[in-house]
């Protein structure tokens, strides 16, 4: 989790990355002056979209405060995108893919598919 200092732009880096089934993600608070969260796309969230595996724990880290970390272990395949709560509108979104991601009519079609999230968000993913 990133930011700069006056605030007027805040970012996850890496914004995307792919790991295998049974690893851990950690996201670190490294901006000195914003809290931030890692939040699951899931209906459980804020009654956000589901954009992670249907079978999958949803997560939401609550606020991070500066160099507070937070982690997941990520068992099922499939393409994961979370956002920050405060910043979604500013397009601070991440996304996950575990395992291998497939060329067509796979899992990332249906993530790609689904909306009601705001345009700064869908524009910032990879």
């Amino acid at each position: 989790m990133q930011g700069r200092a006056d605030g007027s732009h805040v970012w996850f880096d890496p914004i995307g990355v792919l790991i295998k089934p049974g690893q851990i993600v950690r996201w670190t608070n490294f901006n000195p002056g914003n809290s931030h969260t890692t939040t699951a796309y899931h209906p459980a969230n804020f009654g956000k979209p589901l954009r992670i595996p249907e079978s999958a724990k949803s997560w939401d880290s609550d606020y991070l405060l500066p160099d507070e970390s937070f982690s997941v272990t990520f068992t099922d395949q499939g393409v994961y995108d979370y956002y920050c709560v405060p910043h979604e509108q500013a397009g601070m979104v991440g996304r996950i893919i575990v395992g291998e991601p497939e060329a067509h009519g796979g899992w990332m079609e249906a993530v790609a598919a689904s909306s009601g999230l705001p345009d700064e968000a869908l524009k910032a993913f990879p």
